[in-house]
């Protein structure tokens, strides 16, 4: 089992940075992709990028590609989502998730989820 823990979430101007943090523990060994996803009121959770757990492989969805970047930190067990030129369309809970296996925007992929951060983009 792997436990993700999300944190960073919080209220920003639009145009503003923040960056999101996804602590793993457990077995992570047994995660070989890491993805980022996030869910707005009334929407279906969508996803908005992905890294392989060894680093690299980095695939965005087109909503936040050049804004959004992913990163991880082996030692730390920690995933990163840094997110530049935010605009009030981002608002979401974020979550982070895990899968066993190569995964890419399906949900489906990925066994073990975070709790989630609120990101609140103010205009």
């Amino acid at each position: 089992q792997v436990r993700l823990v999300e944190s960073g979430g919080g209220l920003v101007q639009a145009g503003g940075s923040l960056r999101l943090s996804c602590a793993a523990s457990g077995r992570t060994s047994s995660t070989y992709t890491m993805g980022w996803f996030r869910q707005a009121p009334g929407k279906e959770r969508e996803f908005v990028g992905r890294i392989r757990w060894s680093g690299g492989g980095t695939y965005y969805a087109d909503s936040v590609k050049g804004r959004f970047t992913i990163s991880i930190d082996n030692a730390k067990n920690t995933v990163y989502l840094q997110m530049s030129s935010l605009k009030p369309e981002d608002t979401a809970v974020y979550y982070c998730a895990g899968a066993p296996g190569i995964a890419f925007g399906a949900r489906g992929q990925y066994a073990y989820w975070g709790q989630g951060t609120q990101v609140t983009v103010s205009s």
